[in-house]
């Protein structure tokens, strides 16, 4: 009942929200202005011939975490093609660059049963593949009526989410209804989508821990390193609004305490990186943008990496990496990049969103977490202060990837089982 008057209310109102919603999305460009009809279902990209599966993850996070079993995937069956869909501009123009042959990325219709339909009646997915925690109800609705199989993947129900979920039921029910299985990331995960309504439920651990590392242009790499010399570099990586400023007080801290240290900031937002600079600039900082092409000089305090696709080189520059969204209440970001690129890691005390994923990588010594801004100058000035003691975390990071690795495996495996 819940899904079918979604269906009708949605038709209803985005008409409304075409000309108000829509064009402030535009203009915020968070549409790409060259593939907007995509996202009403009108794709020119012809259907591929032979298997094809349907992936989606709603932005940058999930859709790298498609990566490693969209590779394995493809490498079992030769006759496989995989669609990718997300929603973002910024996670559009990374699967472009790391979506290997045979896989490609369209956007995401808007949740409408007309969009829907167009979408599945062009691409006719043998199985869809459903990433982590957004729901649309319309897509997932006219997937089931098609008895198309659909799998949820790396499923995510937060703490806020169940609290809210448990209160209605009767709607998670309904939609969790859509999916002939679903793969919780965690027991727990596991466990709330049984409650909530899941016909069948399993968990083989987090995909994310299956990451393939990110591609490092090896003449930037080069040419980079050459550029630095012996400088120590501290990258600050994946940040939200405020935190560079919580984070900047304290650089001239680092500075006084590790003489030459090079700060690398990539902002999660690349759009943000010029108001970034002039904060810094600001502040009194040497600060140099690398989208509009600023190099790093002998005298470069902090360089602003606002590119798409380039965070492989910036880790494989750093000796330790901040990772961001954890000095906010946003939840924290993935810090298996890093880990996997034998940085020692830091995080911030705001990261519900990886509970289970941190306190695994808490029990092997792979990730420090600390209180707040100051906390992270320190810890990084020990880090780089103590060349045993940044070993030992580095190595500690990269041996827990390693042996995290195991979970594609495992997922793979289930997926053959449920869509043979």
């Amino acid at each position: 009942m819940f899904i079918q008057v979604y269906r009708i209310l949605i038709t209803l109102i985005f008409p409304i929200l075409r000309i108000t919603y829509i064009p402030k999305r535009k203009k915020e460009g968070k549409e790409h202005p060259l593939r907007f009809n995509e996202r009403l279902g009108l794709y020119k990209r012809p259907r591929p011939a032979g298997k094809l599966f349907w992936m989606h993850g709603a932005s940058v996070g999930e859709a790298i975490s498609m990566l490693p079993l969209i590779d394995k995937l493809l490498r079992e069956d030769k006759d496989l093609s995989i669609l990718v869909t997300t929603g973002t501009v910024t996670s559009a123009e990374i699967m472009e660059k790391r979506l290997p042959e045979r896989a490609f990325h369209q956007f995401i219709v808007f949740d409408t049963p007309k969009f829907a339909k167009r979408l599945l009646n062009h691409f006719k997915p043998d199985a869809v593949l459903w990433f982590e925690s957004e729901l649309w109800p319309s897509l997932l609705s006219e997937t089931h009526r098609r008895h198309i199989p659909l799998v949820l993947v790396n499923g995510r129900i937060s703490d806020k989410s169940f609290e809210i979920w448990k209160k209605v039921k009767f709607i998670a029910k309904e939609i969790l209804d859509c999916f002939s299985f679903c793969l919780g990331q965690s027991e727990q995960d596991k466990r709330r989508l049984l409650f909530l309504g899941a016909k069948k439920a399993a968990c083989f651990g987090n995909l994310k821990y299956a990451g393939v590392p990110l591609p490092v242009d090896e003449v930037k790499l080069k040419e980079l390193k050459e550029v630095i010399g012996n400088r120590p570099v501290f990258f600050v990586s994946s940040t939200h609004d405020n935190e560079e400023d919580q984070l900047s007080i304290h650089f001239k801290t680092l500075q006084q305490a590790v003489p030459q240290v090079l700060i690398l900031l990539a902002p999660r937002h690349p759009h943000r990186g010029a108001e970034i600079r002039d904060m810094l600039e600001r502040r009194g900082f040497k600060a140099e943008l690398r989208s509009k092409g600023g190099e790093i000089h002998a005298d470069t305090d902090v360089y602003v990496a606002d590119t798409i696709g380039e965070m492989g080189l910036w880790y494989q520059l750093a000796q330790v990496s901040f990772v961001g969204g954890s000095l906010i209440s946003h939840g924290g970001q993935n810090f298996m990049e890093p880990a996997r690129a034998k940085n020692a890691v830091l995080v911030g005390p705001y990261m519900h969103n990886f509970t289970e994923m941190l306190a695994r990588a808490q029990a092997a010594h792979a990730v420090w977490q600390v209180q707040n801004a100051v906390d992270v100058v320190e810890e990084t000035i020990n880090l780089l202060r103590d060349e045993s003691l940044l070993k030992e975390r580095q190595e500690a990071a990269y041996q827990w990837t390693v042996k995290e690795s195991s979970v594609l495996d495992g997922i793979s495996q289930a997926l053959k089982q449920e869509l043979k």
